[in-house]
């Protein structure tokens, strides 16, 4: 089964046409400083270097599964040289595909897992697909379990109150009657942006804090009919903490 973020896609095809909140360009700056990474916190800090520049991501200790694993498979060098061979500007960029390591030009990937199960979902109510947010993948399993390797990072594009109501009244309510979004979060997807059509289904477990930008550049690439860059984008990652 193929690890992908799949859930309303047309939705999002048809939002791109019709969102009528202008697009902005969001520096993402930490509150406060320390002597190594700039950033300190509590939370676990990984570095993902690419071609295209680094990002820096806090892992959330409020999904401790999804850290924990991921936080592991970081230590072993296992996401070392692979590639980001999905990307859909105004979505997402895909990873973490082991069988992208040594794949030529025409390999069809995203169906590779590293040795385990999958990750047991762990959704929460605040952490949301904004841009920059970082998340799993998963394939089609009822319990919407996560890959336990191949992750996301959202760019996503403004969602105004209407098109917020409606990805509410589709896709989130239907299964979550209870939830909402605050004031605060309607505002930030409408000015920051990101994908809440898959809030509640995927899990998000950590977000960029530095180098959004290079989220940008990456899902901006030419790339073939499989959302595969023409050009690998390699990456390497490394714990900060």
């Amino acid at each position: 089964m193929k690890h992908f973020v799949t859930i309303a896609f047309t939705f999002l095809m048809v939002s791109m046409a019709a969102a009528q909140a202008p697009k902005k360009t969001i520096a993402v700056k930490p509150t406060h400083t320390g002597t190594t990474t700039g950033i300190k916190t509590k939370e676990r800090l990984v570095q993902l270097m690419t071609d295209y520049g680094n990002l820096t991501i806090k892992l959330y200790d409020s999904t401790p599964l999804h850290r924990d694993n991921f936080v592991k498979l970081v230590k072993q060098g296992f996401y070392d040289s692979l590639l980001f061979h999905r990307i859909i500007a105004g979505f997402m960029i895909q990873g973490g595909d082991p069988d992208s390591k040594l794949a030529d030009s025409t390999a069809m990937l995203g169906a590779g897992s590293a040795p385990g199960e999958r990750i047991p979902a762990e959704f929460m109510p605040h952490l949301l697909h904004k841009k920059g947010a970082l998340a799993m993948a998963r394939d089609n399993n009822p319990a919407k379990a996560s890959s336990n390797c191949q992750f996301y990072i959202v760019q996503g594009q403004p969602f105004n109150d209407v098109n917020l109501n409606k990805v509410l009244c589709e896709n989130i309510v239907p299964a979550n009657p209870a939830f909402y979004y605050t004031d605060a979060e309607r505002k930030m997807y409408g000015t920051v942006g990101g994908a809440p059509f898959l809030d509640q289904n995927y899990t998000v477990f950590g977000e960029v804090i530095k180098g959004i930008e290079v989220i940008d550049k990456i899902a901006t690439l030419p790339k073939d009919g499989n959302d595969r860059p023409l050009k690998n984008v390699r990456m390497k990652m490394k714990m900060l903490n």
